[in-house]
């Protein structure tokens, strides 16, 4: 998928850090083909390597976006008073699958969170194969470092008490494969060892890319869910980005959108929480001064049926709208550009500093973090959590912490009509957004 960028029991310590001393190999499955996975964060610079993060008013005068730190987003998300009574993710583990990794995420979580006064945490990075020396040069390496630093900064920004395990695939452009399999296989072996509570996927491949798929063969798709399914008998939450084409999305060469409604995987499978993407309207403390609109800028929120999967059944109170596919996104976070996250990232030496990053690679872990807090409130996993979510909103949705984004706002994009934000369920942001809250003990709960 390809965003705007201006600019993952509790697992022991000791077995994370026995997996990520070591540089684990695995082999795909036979008959699984290797097909592309695409980083969220690639291409829209708009905002790259500013010596520190400006506020709103400099922002708009500048670049005319709106530009949020993490204490506005606590206020948003209405997180404050949970952190008070000690709910911030604390013994709980995010997984966070990412090709190549960033050899600075440390360093660069570590400024991220002493410029917002937030404690900072150790990042556990597990590299899976032989990931290969980092390379700033190289603009597949750069994009999937940004991506890794979109994805810790922002799970961080809500739950600062969880642990953060980085998975580094070992994905290779020159070989011609990348690395959907790789990535199944090292989530599963993490899943195996009990490494992780929920995971974060901020990557996908549009399921008309996928062999087979122009004749109805989706079994490259389904002999790629062993993970997932894993997932699901193990209670660990998965989370994948609903995508940043709207509507549409990626053709096979990476650059090209398609002229028709399409969906993308891991998202549109009914074993994962598909997060799609707001638009925040915010003062200087984090207050909303308007309600939250469609993510629709330097790229719009993904939302629609998809062709491989047919409704699951946590999805029958929302049939009128699914109609007998799964649809997407089940809910949504800030992902705009124009009102994106400052993150800090010092991977590229040409390019040290402070970006503004969004997409819907920065809405998951967002709700990584909300799930975090949910599993510390609950005392467990919470596992699969879509039929909860679904009948959260379906009762007293607003009681539970489910704002519902209803605006008129589209995620219509490059000429492919989309889905407005309307009452209740829709395309465009699912059952809408969150007021933590209120929603953190609902989803624990329920």
């Amino acid at each position: 998928m390809h965003i705007a960028r201006t600019g993952r029991g509790v697992a022991a310590a000791a077995s994370v850090a026995a997996l990520a001393a070591t540089a684990l190999t695995a082999a795909a499955p036979t008959a699984v083909p290797h097909t592309f996975a695409v980083p969220a964060v690639v291409g829209h610079t708009l905002v790259h390597g500013v010596s520190s993060p400006l506020s709103n008013a400099q922002c708009q005068a500048k670049w005319q976006i709106n530009c949020y730190t993490p204490l506005q987003y606590r206020t948003a998300y209405d997180l404050n008073a949970l952190y008070r009574k000690g709910v911030t993710g604390k013994g709980r583990t995010i997984v966070i699958v990412d090709s190549y990794g960033s050899p600075t995420v440390q360093h660069d979580l570590d400024v991220y969170s002493k410029q917002f006064g937030l404690p900072s945490t150790t990042v556990k990075v597990v590299k899976w194969g032989h990931v290969p020396a980092f390379d700033p040069k190289n603009s597949d390496m750069t994009g999937w470092a940004g991506e890794t630093t979109l994805d810790v900064e922002m799970a961080h920004a809500v739950a600062p008490g969880a642990k953060i395990v980085v998975v580094e695939t070992a994905v290779s452009e020159t070989e011609g494969t990348t690395g959907l399999p790789e990535m199944m296989n090292a989530e599963k072996y993490l899943i195996d060892h009990g490494v992780g509570d929920v995971i974060s996927q901020s990557f996908g491949a549009t399921e008309n890319t996928f062999p087979g798929f122009a004749k109805g063969d989706f079994s490259s798709i389904k002999k790629l869910r062993y993970a997932f399914q894993d997932a699901n008998r193990k209670h660990v939450t998965v989370l994948a980005a609903s995508g940043d084409g709207g509507a549409t999305d990626l053709q096979a060469d990476g650059k090209t959108y398609y002229k028709k409604r399409v969906n993308s995987w891991p998202s549109s499978d009914p074993l994962v929480t598909s997060i799609g993407g707001t638009q925040l309207h915010l003062d200087d403390k984090g207050n909303r001064v308007k309600p939250d609109s469609v993510y629709n800028d330097y790229g719009s929120g993904g939302g629609g049926q998809s062709h491989v999967f047919t409704r699951p059944s946590f999805q029958n109170g929302v049939k009128k709208v699914v109609g007998t596919r799964r649809g997407t996104p089940d809910i949504s976070m800030s992902a705009a550009v124009n009102g994106g996250a400052w993150i800090y990232s010092s991977f590229d030496p040409t390019a040290v500093g402070w970006d503004v990053s969004g997409g819907t690679s920065e809405a998951t872990p967002l709700f990584s973090g909300i799930v975090a807090l949910a599993d510390q409130a609950a005392g467990h996993r919470l596992g699969n959590i879509q039929q909860a979510l679904y009948d959260l909103a379906a009762h007293h949705a607003k009681s539970n912490g489910i704002v519902d984004v209803n605006d008129g706002t589209n995620n219509t994009y490059e000429g492919v009509t989309g889905y407005q934000a309307v009452n209740g369920y829709d395309l465009a942001t699912g059952v809408g957004t969150v007021d933590a809250l209120r929603f953190v003990p609902a989803l624990a709960k329920q």
